[in-house]
């Protein structure tokens, strides 16, 4: 069994080794031009990562970097298409990526790792930088005012409700 393992890594660690050498062989001679397909080699890496998740699910820790290479190669497909002038705008993306990363390793991880903290943290700041370029985002703090008026109203309910199962006595007889 563990030999069969071993001819099925070596055959697929010999393929992609092919694949490789045609892909770079091709495009030193000119065939495939190497300034506009480099970003597939971050989402293809990330790709991996994510399927040597998949075969093993205890190796959760992979899918950080599968989040991370991935995200950055969709950035850099994005903006190597004539829009690096809009790096600019798009650099939260770098803080972004482990945030996803995070998410993922807390979603699919063992219960209780509490992984959704650095998450939270790190979307929230790429969300806010984000947010500082884009007119829509102008009124993000009126999230803010939302949740902070919807704690209001939930802490009033809790003590009204509180308040309501312990009636307070006013005849003056102390309940007896």
């Amino acid at each position: 069994m563990a030999e069969n393992q071993t001819n099925k890594s070596n055959f697929i660690a010999g393929l992609l080794l092919i694949l490789l050498g045609i892909f770079l062989l091709s495009a030193q001679f000119g065939y495939i031009c190497w300034e506009n397909l480099w970003p597939f080699f971050l989402i293809i890496g990330g790709v991996l990562f994510f399927l040597g998740f998949l075969v093993n699910h205890r190796n959760y820790g992979l899918l950080m970097p599968g989040s991370v290479l991935t995200v950055i190669g969709l950035l850099f497909l994005y903006t190597n298409a004539g829009r690096w002038y809009e790096m600019e705008y798009l650099w939260p993306t770098f803080v972004l990526a482990p945030g996803i990363g995070f998410i993922l390793m807390y979603l699919f991880g063992p219960k209780g790792n509490g992984l959704w903290i650095p998450a939270i943290i790190l979307c929230t700041i790429a969300l806010v930088f984000y947010a500082r370029f884009w007119f829509i985002f102008r009124y993000w703090p009126l999230i803010l005012i939302a949740i902070g008026l919807y704690i209001l109203i939930n802490a009033s309910k809790k003590k009204s409700s509180s308040e309501s199962k312990n009636p307070v006595d006013f005849t003056g007889n102390g309940g007896a």
